[in-house]
C-alpha cells in the first residue's frame, strides 16, 4: 500500500525546531514526507504534489483552486500557531478538510512569564534591583513604598483562552478573586473555572492587576483606548501578554509614562522594536521582547500536537489536540503571522 504523502512547508519554523528526535521519527513513519525548510515552499514543488497530497503542514497559501487540486487533502496544520487569511476555509469547511494550529503550545510558557512579571510589578523587584546596583536602596518598609501582594487581591482577565486559563490555573495558591471579560466565552464556562463574569468596565476599574490575554479580531481591533484604560486604577498593574494591537498603543504608553499606573508588555506594534523607541526609556514599564513563549519545550510542544493530531487524522479519525478554525470565527483574526527577517 502507497504511504500518505505528507507535504511539510514549516517556514518560520524547522522541524528540528519544533520536533524533538523521537517526534521526528514518529512524523517520519506517517507517510512520504516532501519537506522544504529555506523558505517558502516553491509553488512548483506544491503544485507538483497537489494531486496526491493528504496532509499539510505549514502556512502554505492555498487558494480555492489549489484545493480543488487537492482532493486527497484531508487536514491542513498550520505550525506557525495562527490562522491566517491565506486559505479557503469555506471550501475547507464544505469539503471535510481540518484547518488546524497548535496554538496552545505557547500557553504554560507565556503563564508561567506573566506571574512573574505580575509579582515584579506588585513588589518592585526590578527597580529594587536597579536602586541597589545605583546605590539608591531603601531597606524593609521604606523600600516597599508601594508595592503590594498578589495574595488575595482582585484579578481581571481580559480574554479567557489558552494563555488565561493557564495563568489561571498556576494563579490558584494566590486565593485571588478573578474577574474575566471575554464576550467570546459564556458566563457557564467561567463559573465553572471558579471566575466572575463582568464587564470590561468592571475587570479595568476594579481590579488590582489586570492581564490582557486577548487575541486580535477584526471587533476588538485597538479597543483598549484612552476611555478604557483610564479607568485603571492608580495602584494596579497592567500586563500586556497576548498581541500589541488590541491597544491604542500611545496612548497606553503616554498614561504609564505619566505614571497613571504600573505596566508590562511583551509585544509592541513593531517588532523588532527600534533602538531608539521611546518605550525603551518609560519609567514604570516592565519590558519583555516577546520572548515569554519561545521556550524550547513550548517549541516541540508545536510538534508534539502536530504529529498527534496527524496520527489520528490518517487513521480516519478526528483531531482532538490542535485548534481547530471555525466557520464562525476565522474570519475574524486578525494576529499578525510571525515571521523571520
Amino acid at each position: 500500500m502507497t504511504k500518505p504523502l505528507i507535504l511539510v512547508d514549516p517556514l518560520p519554523r524547522t522541524l528540528d525546531l519544533i520536533c524533538t528526535p523521537a517526534t521526528r521519527q514518529r512524523l517520519n513513519g506517517l507517510g512520504r514526507l516532501v519537506v522544504h525548510e529555506s523558505g517558502p515552499m516553491p509553488d512548483a514543488l506544491i503544485d507538483q504534489h497537489l494531486p496526491e497530497v493528504e496532509l499539510l503542514v505549514g502556512q502554505t497559501t492555498m487558494t480555492t483552486e489549489r484545493l480543488r487540486r487537492a482532493r486527497k487533502l484531508r487536514a491542513i496544520i498550520n505550525v506557525e500557531t495562527n490562522f491566517i487569511d491565506n486559505i479557503d476555509y469555506d471550501y475547507c469547511f464544505s469539503h471535510g478538510i481540518h484547518v488546524l494550529t497548535p496554538g496552545s503550545a505557547f500557553a504554560d510558557a507565556v503563564a508561567e512569564s506573566a506571574l512573574g512579571m505580575a509579582i515584579d510589578l506588585a513588589r518592585g523587584i526590578t527597580r529594587a534591583d536597579r536602586d541597589m546596583r545605583a546605590g539608591r536602596e531603601a531597606y524593609g518598609l521604606e523600600g516597599n513604598v508601594g508595592a503590594y501582594s498578589l495574595i488575595g487581591t482582585t484579578v481581571g482577565l481580559i480574554g479567557f483562552g489558552d494563555l488565561a486559563r493557564s495563568l489561571h490555573r498556576l494563579i490558584q495558591p494566590f486565593n485571588c478573586t478573578i474577574k474575566v471579560y471575554d464576550p467570546w466565552v459564556p458566563d457557564y464556562v467561567l463559573q465553572k473555572h471558579g471566575c466572575a463574569p463582568a464587564s470590561l468596565h468592571d475587570v479595568l476599574s476594579t481590579s488590582q492587576v489586570i492581564f490582557v490575554f486577548a487575541g486580535v479580531t477584526s471587533e476588538n481591533h485597538g479597543f483598549l483606548g484612552h476611555k478604557e484604560l483610564s479607568l485603571i486604577r492608580k495602584d494596579a498593574s497592567f500586563l500586556l501578554m497576548s498581541r500589541a494591537a488590541v491597544v491604542d498603543f500611545p496612548v497606553f504608553m503616554e498614561f504609564v509614562r505619566a505614571g497613571r499606573f504600573r505596566a508590562a508588555t511583551d509585544v509592541f506594534p513593531v517588532e523588532p522594536v527600534a533602538k531608539d523607541d521611546p518605550v525603551r526609556n518609560i519609567e514604570g514599564l516592565l519590558l519583555s521582547a516577546h520572548r515569554t513563549g519561545g521556550m524550547p519545550s513550548a517549541l516541540f510542544d508545536i510538534g508534539d500536537q502536530m504529529v498527534a493530531d496527524a496520527e489520528l487524522i490518517l487513521k480516519g479519525l478526528p483531531p482532538v489536540v490542535c485548534r481547530k478554525a471555525q466557520r464562525e470565527t476565522v474570519a475574524r483574526f486578525r494576529s499578525k503571522p510571525v515571521t523571520i527577517t
